[in-house]
């Protein structure tokens, strides 16, 4: 409330204690002379409290219309551009017509005008900074632009300190953050999104490494640097960075496009600037870096140059054939369709040099002013006042000459950063707002194709899904699907007129020849072995090498290097560490693909299968007298016989007291027993069970006797019929629970595999080089300083034991993996080397080259079987568990039946007068047949009936 209002009030209060008193008849003529009577006085202080208040209400009504009439005549904006670049010359325009259209709306700013004055920066960074400046120094509330990056970055430092909002809708770069920069909206798509588009279409496509060129200022390391986190997420990598010069010539264009074509990736990714972009393309012709294999990507400088500068002269768009670039999408609509239509007429009196066309550059500064003018007409009806203050930090600098003392600080810029921030609208770019992080809403790109004369759109990206060939506005109604199954583009025509996707790579054409590190082995030569005095290598594992290297439809130069000093079996783990180390490009040879070795390096597809199996000394087994035995080890044994033993009193007592095959002298029931219990083994047993239960144990046992006596038959047949060799260890089971030595290959992963995961002590493993030092040591035995068993790869032992017959595996294969081919990561060769490697498998081939190494034996016992552990207890466990089970069930029912039954009897055993103790009774009636008790029960019926009639 005004000052002047208050003191109204306040008067207002004060006057109300004067009251109004008439003149009395007769008064003293001498006091109404002399001195004011009470009444004159009163009405004079009256008549003053009147005309206060008159000149307090004009003061206050003043007060009113002054704050009703604060909104300015004018607003200043600033804005900095470049007008001769392919940027700046629409957005001239743009910004021209949207200041116009503001202006002539009245339900935009009312009476304000809106001014716009446009400084040409002249493609200087300086120029820039100096008229930002300029700029500080008058009541200039926000500036559109900087039109660069690198400016940008300066000027928004002295938006923070001024309070004045910048708004750049061509300043894309992502490290200009809302965090560092407060004061520095961007207006258009944050690079961050086009980087991950192009993240997306490497991971769509297949593509691993990727090579890019840029411009070497903030706007090009910038984005680059996102790029490559960007890549980093889909498993993706810039191999090589080519920076350029802003101003660079052709010369040096040309100099590092030649590097780029030594490298070995093929997909290229140019960030740069519209005019420095064609010259790099046209000297990519000329070194014929367009033809097939080559991808191209450009970043949204192409299609803005596409768009502003159409069309470009046959040469000029020869050189940009097949190229990939994305357009920052903008959705149609009745208010972009209307802005296009005026297009040609805006542009009329700029053209002098061929016609302007219209870029989303000039769509997104056109929304950039109505953005401003919506949020400076909010400002204003918010009570916001346009005023500014000198800086007091900036007193330092008036002695000097430059004026920076008289810039001042924006007042009231905090709020109008907050009005421009919550502007929701709907421009010719589409529903224009704001997320929390200050980026714009639904940022979409099109992926188009340069094909001829023009360009074709072959698919659309959204942050929402990803990769689409349906437009955003689609998009967005379906629920968000980012699934490698979902991304889809059209077919693209890529450089050299083909529509085969390009590999992405090649061998790089530096000179350099793949560096292979190869293990020299002492032993298992056929896998791997070096010619004697030369670096040449021979052996299966060479073979396949050189079989699947042949099917790469590039040539690869390699060299062969030996790992090792020849006398004892190298480390393959560090062999393939050496590679991450940049020692060796690959390594190749019997190398184990386990988990530690794939954290250093790539593998190919397994060329052969392996993993560690127990070997040991075995010796034949002989049938002899006492060969039937030996299906059931002695607890099976023991088990079956005391079940046959249950069943048989179980099924007397549940037939004893109805069947008279049951029943007779003890010494006749005990043999009825036994001979029923374990003729049932032959289903022989001659007498017939009559209760439910008795048969309900019956079915259960005969079952159970089946499953026995059929695993007894096929287990004796198979002891009497093949041949079979025994040994001591049983498998790993055996070794884990004793403490005999164990022996293992020298400079195997294996001890580090039994010691580590196995816990399995260190002075339990010998080391052992050579196939016959394996031998010795397993003849030798544990007793005489040899080992129990050797543990190693199944590759390793089959060929040991292919001339060894008194040796074989034991147990199981207790690791699954197999040998590969290691590169280094990320390296495009372990994916063509798998895929050379399936078409061997496919062929045949790597099974011939299989069968010409490692196919021998020498051994007769080749169909012989190790012994198998004789049948146990375990695996019938389930079975007598359900028979014993049945069993208690039936006892149990029968229990209760026979309690019933009994006193039911003793009721009137009692009431007939004979006295007898209740076990005895009751023993001497489960012994009896049940037929006899009950004709005893029906004669003592009328003796019952008397007695009880005495009794009453």
């Amino acid at each position: 409330m005004p000052s002047g209002h208050l003191g109204a009030q306040a008067i207002r209060r004060q006057c109300r204690r004067v009251t109004w008193a008439p003149k009395r008849p007769g008064g003293n003529v001498a006091g109404s002379l002399g001195h004011p009577s009470p009444s004159t006085t009163q009405f004079t202080m009256r008549a003053l409290c009147v005309l206060l208040l008159l000149a307090l209400f004009e003061s206050y009504s003043f007060w009113v219309y002054a704050s009703q009439s604060t909104r300015p005549n004018v607003v200043k904006i600033g804005s900095i551009l470049t007008f001769d670049s392919v940027i700046g010359k629409v957005a001239k325009v743009a910004i021209e017509a949207a200041v116009d259209d503001v202006n002539s709306n009245p339900s935009i700013l009312k009476e304000t005008k809106l001014i716009v004055a446009m400084i040409d920066s002249h493609f200087s960074g300086f120029s820039g900074i100096i008229e930002a400046i300029r700029f500080m120094e008058t009541e200039t509330v926000a500036i559109i632009g900087p039109q660069s990056s690198v400016t940008a970055h300066v000027v928004s430092y002295i938006a923070n300190e001024l309070h004045v909002p910048l708004l750049s809708f061509s300043a894309t770069d992502p490290t200009l953050s809302s965090l560092q920069f407060p004061y520095f909206i961007r207006t258009s798509v944050n690079d961050l999104f086009q980087m991950s588009a192009i993240g997306d279409i490497m991971k769509y496509y297949g593509w691993r490494e990727v090579i890019t060129i840029y411009v070497d200022d903030d706007y090009g390391i910038n984005g680059i640097a996102v790029l490559a986190d960007q890549l980093a997420t889909r498993r993706c990598r810039i191999s090589y960075k080519a920076p350029l010069k802003s101003q660079a010539n052709v010369d040096d264009i040309r100099k590092v496009l030649v590097q780029v074509a030594l490298a070995g990736s093929r997909v290229i990714i140019v960030h740069t600037y519209p005019d420095i972009g064609l010259d790099i393309m046209a000297t990519a012709q000329y070194l014929g870096m367009l033809e097939n294999g080559y991808v191209w990507i450009a970043t949204n400088w192409l299609s803005t140059l596409l768009d502003s500068s159409a069309p470009l002269s046959p040469e000029k768009i020869k050189n940009i054939q097949g190229v990939l670039s994305l357009r920052i999408y903008t959705p149609e609509s009745k208010v972009k369709k209307k802005f296009v239509s005026r297009w040609s007429n805006l542009t009329s009196e700029e053209v002098t040099r061929g016609s302007i066309g219209l870029s989303t550059y000039a769509l997104y500064s056109y929304d950039t002013v109505w953005l401003l003018a919506r949020a400076i007409d909010a400002f204003l009806e918010n009570g916001g006042n346009i005023s500014f203050t000198s800086d007091p930090r900036l007193k330092e600098f008036r002695k000097g000459t430059l004026g920076i003392n008289s810039m001042s600080i924006f007042n009231e810029g905090d709020l109008l950063l907050s009005s421009i921030l919550n502007v929701s609208m709907i421009g010719v770019t589409g529903p224009f707002e704001f997320t929390s992080d200050r980026n714009l809403i639904h940022p979409s790109f099109e992926i188009i194709n340069v094909i001829g004369t023009g360009f074709r759109r072959t698919g659309y990206w959204t942050d929402y899904s990803g990769l689409s060939i349906s437009p955003p506005e689609m998009v967005y109604t379906r629920p968000p699907n980012k699934s490698s199954s979902n991304q889809r583009l059209y077919p693209v025509v890529w450089p050299g007129q083909t529509t085969d996707t390009p590999r992405g790579w090649v061998f790089p054409h530096n000179g350099k020849r793949l560096k292979i590190g190869v293990p020299n082995r002492v032993s298992f030569r056929d896998f791997v072995t070096r010619l004697h005095g030369t670096d040449m290598f021979t052996g299966y594992c060479i073979d396949v090498f050189n079989a699947a290297i042949s099917l790469l439809p590039y040539a690869v130069p390699f060299q062969l290097v030996p790992y090792g000093d020849g006398h004892n079996n190298p480390n393959c783990t560090e062999l393939v560490r050496l590679i991450t180390a940049g020692v060796y490009d690959a390594a190749i040879g019997d190398i184990a693909i386990i988990t530690s070795r794939t954290r250093m390096a790539d593998f190919t597809q397994p060329y052969i299968e392996s993993g560690l199996v127990v070997v040991a000394p075995v010796r034949k087994l002989h049938s002899n007298a006492w060969a039937f035995f030996r299906p059931f080890n002695r607890e099976m044994w023991c088990a079956t016989g005391v079940f046959f033993l249950i069943i048989g009193a179980v099924v007397w007592i549940l037939e004893h007291r109805i069947n008279d095959d049951f029943r007779g002298p003890p010494r006749k029931q005990v043999v009825t027993i036994l001979w029923f219990s374990f003729s049932t083994l032959f289903s022989t047993h001659r007498e017939n069970t009559v209760s439910t239960l008795g048969r309900f144990v019956l079915l259960l046992w005969l079952f159970v006797v089946l499953i026995i006596n059929s695993s007894y038959t096929a287990s004796l047949t198979s002891i009497l019929t093949v041949q079979h060799l025994s040994s001591d260890i049983k498998g790993l089971e055996t070794l884990l629970n004793n403490n005999d030595p164990i022996g293992y290959q020298q400079g195997s992963f294996t001890r580090n595999y039994l010691v580590e995961d196995l816990g399995i002590h260190e002075s339990r493993l010998v080391p052992l080089k050579l196939p016959e030092d394996y031998a010795k040591a397993l003849n030798d035995g544990p007793g005489h300083g040899g080992v129990a068993a050797v543990v190693d790869e199944r590759a390793y032992i089959e060929l040991f034991l292919s001339t060894r017959c008194e040796f074989s595996i034991v147990g199981r294969q207790f690791t699954k993996n197999g040998w590969g081919f290691a590169f280094s990561k990320d390296s495009p060769l372990a994916e063509d080397m798998s895929t050379a490697i399936l078409k061997l498998s496919e062929t045949g081939d790597l099974q011939r080259i299989h069968d010409k190494w490692l196919l021998s034996s020498a051994c007769s016992s080749q169909g012989a079987e190790l012994e198998v552990d004789r049948l146990s207890l375990t695996s019938f466990e389930g079975l007598f568990i359900i028979c014993g089970m049945a069993c208690l069930i039936a006892l149990l029912v029968y229990l209760v039946k026979l309690t019933y039954q009994f006193n039911q009897y003793y009721s009137q055993f009692e009431s007939s007068g004979q006295r007898s103790g209740r076990l005895d009774t009751f023993l001497t009636f489960a012994n009896e047949k049940e037929e006899t008790v009950k004709a005893r029960s029906i004669r003592m019926q009328p003796e019952w009936a008397s007695s009880t009639k005495s009794i009453n």
